[in-house]
């Protein structure tokens, strides 16, 4: 049974420098806890989210039918992360769709909305927010940063922007900074969205639109770099909609996977704002903790002082094992204490968000691990 989440909102009126130059004033955060912080306030967990997720990782709103949070089979009571003992604290990033300040709210500064005028924001620009937030809520050092993906690449900047912060930190199914590969995907969505007639230069709310047709066609390529070759075959091969019967259509679905694809970028344009979309994709590409080091990622990590546990898929061709060895061996040049499970898992990137045993064995055994410190 899932517990009932509450959103919660703080309000920030004094300017968080960006690493851009720019800054942003008079922001939001929303976020949402769950668990209790103890009297010593040592059992505090941030789990950072990927891209499309939010604040609400876990548990259901009252009221919503299939309102889950998007890793409520790894967080809540009695599960890996187990809020019976830790206080775990879910933050929607600046610049997203789902609550926090972002591109459809009103810039204080000119009254119109923000729309393609937000600034960009950067994984240490989160990490920033992030930190004035826990600041608020009296939480001085976490026991553990938890996140998969992007939302591990902010765990990852975690130890090193406030490593005195951080006791351990979980970088699941995530890298040290985006391939040339990656950042192609990124480029074509972006382009996907920005060609469309009704991005409007990235103004389309003042003219009642919305680029969906750039959306759908930005979340089908995202959809495809998140499942494996094995998977794709296995649920959809090369099944047609309506058995033997080609219609020789070059516009017509034809295919099961042509199906389910469209259903996906359906569903995003929904929801999901174009801006947003461009300004986390960014973010992905710039993150590069290495790049202030001549490219040294071992220079780069000599700041964490944090314990680590690195989790890879081998499946995943978008955040490979091989990039998660480069953090761990990066780590080992600095003597730090990392543990690196690969697991072997068919579902491709999206492996991180399901439940293959070994893996959420693996990380309940860690969390019992960090709970004895505080026990």
């Amino acid at each position: 049974m899932s517990f009932i989440a509450t959103p919660e909102f703080l309000h920030f009126p004094q300017a968080l420098p960006l690493q851009s130059g720019a800054s942003i004033r008079d922001y939001t955060l929303a976020y949402e806890t769950y668990g209790s912080l103890n009297a010593e306030r040592s059992n505090a967990v941030l789990v950072c989210h990927a891209l499309n997720a939010s604040h609400h990782v876990a548990g259901v709103y009252a009221g919503q039918d299939k309102s889950e949070g998007w890793w409520n089979n790894m967080i809540g009571p009695g599960k890996p992360v187990d809020t019976n003992r830790f206080f775990v604290i879910g933050i929607n990033n600046l610049g997203s769709c789902f609550g926090s300040t972002g591109p459809m709210h009103t810039n204080p500064d000119t009254g119109q909305v923000y729309g393609a005028d937000f600034p960009v924001v950067t994984v240490e620009d989160w990490v920033n927010a992030q930190a004035r937030l826990l600041d608020r809520l009296g939480v001085q050092q976490l026991a553990a940063v938890l996140g998969g993906s992007l939302g591990g690449m902010q765990a990852l900047s975690w130890t090193l922007q406030y490593p005195e912060r951080v006791r351990h930190a979980v970088v699941v199914a995530s890298a040290p900074n985006l391939n040339a590969e990656n950042i192609a995907f990124n480029e074509v969505a972006r382009r996907a969205i920005v060609t469309d007639p009704d991005f409007h230069g990235g103004h389309f709310y003042q003219h009642g639109v919305v680029p969906k047709r750039g959306l759908r066609i930005a979340r089908m390529i995202g959809h495809i770099t998140y499942l494996s070759d094995d998977v794709m075959n296995a649920k959809f091969g090369r099944q047609l909609r309506e058995g033997l019967n080609l219609k020789y259509s070059t516009q017509d679905i034809e295919f099961q996977i042509e199906s389910y694809l469209r259903y996906q970028g359906d569903k995003f344009s929904e929801y999901f704002d174009a801006n947003t979309y461009l300004l986390i994709t960014r973010a992905l590409d710039y993150f590069d903790p290495a790049r202030a080091f001549g490219g040294d990622l071992s220079q780069a990590l000599a700041r964490a002082t944090a314990q680590f546990l690195l989790v890879s898929f081998s499946t995943d061709w978008r955040f490979s094992p091989q990039r998660s060895r480069e953090i761990v061996k990066a780590l080992l040049d600095n003597r730090r204490n990392v543990s690196y499970a690969e697991i072997d898992a068919p579902h491709g990137h999206d492996a991180f968000l399901l439940d293959d045993a070994r893996y959420m064995g693996l990380i309940s055994a860690y969390f019992d691990r960090i709970a004895k410190e505080f026990a």
